[in-house]
């Protein structure tokens, strides 16, 4: 039997935003380090959804913090046009750093 996961109200939160702002399921399993399936199953669960077709994002405001690595939108900037379009970003594993 599979191992039950404890989800925390901040990755919750980051299924919400990134799905919100039109992130791919992928992108955002890159992320969090889960599979697609796990995250897709989740973001059922708790209504993550993608913006309604249409939909273009407010622009920028150029005082807020900056994207952290992988953010769909940075991350798409980066390789769009280059042999990784359209593949995750690959996020390394820094559990048990300090």
């Amino acid at each position: 039997m599979p191992k039950k996961l404890d989800w925390t109200e901040a990755q919750d939160a980051t299924i919400k935003r990134l799905r919100a702002e039109g992130a791919t399921w992928d992108s955002i399993a890159a992320v969090l380090q889960f599979t697609r399936w796990t995250v897709i199953e989740r973001g059922r669960r708790i209504g993550a959804r993608p913006p309604p077709p249409g939909f273009t994002q407010p622009p920028d405001d150029p005082n807020r913090d900056p994207l952290p690595a992988g953010h769909a939108r940075s991350w798409d900037a980066l390789v769009r046009g280059t042999s990784l379009e359209g593949a995750p970003y690959d996020q390394p594993n820094l559990r048990g750093h300090a």
